[in-house]
């Protein structure tokens, strides 16, 4: 039975990384934000009700695809099911849940009535008992799952909520503007991952989809691979201790911010999604924390100072928003991280290159141009393709990004990865190219 002690949060910390040195007249300044979350449990700080032992209470959907094409082959069906049993098995006890079957409509499979189940012995049996009735028939309209996962989640009182996803198809039955809106109306109010299983689904679509619901997104090509990918995926909600965590920005008057985006595990631009948060503050969305680290790349412009003059660029810290509070009102994490801008005439201090931001920047070029290669590829401008890929292979190179160049060795031949020189290659498996598409964004550390 749930309690309402005060949840385990993590200790999260700031770390900025940057050259503050500025030539005269200079005014762009950039920075590496690490945060980091760790040991749940110290702080108390009673952002939501708790599950027994402390930890925070959860709800979490999980939208199966049974669109027509889950039958082809027969097999992908029931990987779908065995890997929705495996996420329910991981299921921490007192953890809210449900489970939709997704269509050209949303149906509830479990536990239905327009509600949740708490997951308990008796309960993952029961779930397990509804899945052998889901059946592959009908369209595809992700829009309308994800409206139901958001009303049945939205009906617990829980500290976090949480959204998997599978399908296999494109999202034919409905228009892309349903979808946005869908999005649109679900974002901030649940975090979700997805998945595409076999390559007939649009690349775009699911990548589209954990982008704005802050989640993560990723190629299953073979179903058989499934119910390990949702234990993962489980095993990873079940391990987050806060949610809705936004990274708060301040900036003095004349400071412009020209963006914030997330830079590692993976790159997402976070620069539009930003709320006002009272006088010259500005919040950020980064979703839900468990115990780890992620990279954010800030960049300001400052108005000129005379030399020999600083500034305090920007000031950073965690909080949590508080819904219904007015602007700015929110939880403070307990972190805080400076930015600085100093002008100098010293030429080697003013002309060098944070590491972490240089890293950062290629491994943000390295997810563009991989992008963009592919999409010229896919319209036959074969020189334009070999141009950015070969970028791409350069880049991936020079970071020491060797999962991404091992995807783009299945796309081109490398010639001279230091020059980035390549080939494409004549035939290409369907799967890998959707491989290195979908984990275009995905980054690798700096090293230390």
């Amino acid at each position: 039975m749930a309690n309402f002690a005060k949840p385990s949060v993590p200790r999260f910390s700031v770390d900025v990384y940057q050259n503050e040195y500025l030539p005269e007249g200079g005014r762009e300044v950039n920075a590496i934000v690490t945060v980091t979350s760790t040991g749940g449990g110290t702080l108390g700080a009673g952002i939501g009700p708790a599950t027994s032992g402390g930890r925070p209470s959860a709800a979490v959907a999980i939208m199966v695809d049974c669109s027509g094409s889950m039958d082809y082959p027969p097999t992908k069906m029931r990987n779908a099911r065995d890997a929705t049993a495996a996420a329910v098995d991981t299921l921490r006890d007192g953890t809210h849940f449900a489970v939709i079957g997704g269509t050209h409509t949303a149906a509830e499979v479990y536990p239905g009535g327009d509600r949740l189940a708490i997951a308990g012995p008796a309960t993952r049996a029961e779930a397990k008992q509804a899945l052998r009735r889901l059946a592959a028939g009908g369209g595809t309209a992700i829009g309308t799952w994800l409206r139901l996962a958001d009303r049945l989640l939205s009906s617990a009182d829980v500290t976090l909520r949480h959204g998997i996803l599978l399908t296999d198809g494109r999202n034919e039955h409905e228009s892309p503007e349903d979808l946005r809106a869908a999005l649109d109306a679900c974002a901030g109010r649940f975090t979700c991952d997805a998945r595409g299983v076999g390559t007939d689904w649009e690349v775009k679509e699911v990548t589209g989809i954990a982008s704005a619901l802050l989640g993560t997104a990723d190629i299953v090509a073979d179903p058989a691979g499934l119910a390990a990918d949702f234990t993962r995926m489980m095993e990873a909600a079940m391990g987050k201790e806060v949610a809705d965590v936004a990274l708060r920005v301040w900036t003095p008057v004349g400071t412009a911010i020209r963006f914030v985006k997330q830079v590692a595990p993976a790159v997402e631009d976070l620069t539009a999604r930003r709320t006002e948060a009272g006088p010259r503050a500005g919040d950020y969305p980064t979703g839900s924390w468990g115990d780890e680290s992620r990279d954010y790349h800030l960049c300001l412009e400052v108005p000129p100072a005379g030399l020999g003059r600083e500034m305090l660029a920007a000031r950073l810290s965690l909080v949590v928003p508080q819904a219904g509070e007015t602007s700015g009102a929110a939880q403070n994490l307990g972190a805080q991280g400076l930015v600085r801008a100093v002008w100098t005439d010293d030429m080697t201090a003013s002309t060098a290159i944070s590491p972490q931001v240089a890293h950062y920047t290629g491994q943000a070029e390295l997810a563009q141009v991989i992008k963009q290669g592919l999409d010229l590829r896919k319209v036959g401008d074969f020189d334009g393709a070999t141009a950015k890929l070969g970028r791409a292979v350069q880049l991936a190179s020079a970071s020491g990004n060797a999962d991404t160049a091992k995807l783009l060795s299945k796309v081109v031949d490398v010639v001279d990865a230091a020059t980035g020189t390549v080939r494409l290659k004549t035939r290409v498996a369907e799967a890998d190219e959707m491989t290195l598409e979908t984990r275009s964004t995905k980054t690798v550390r700096v090293k230390k």
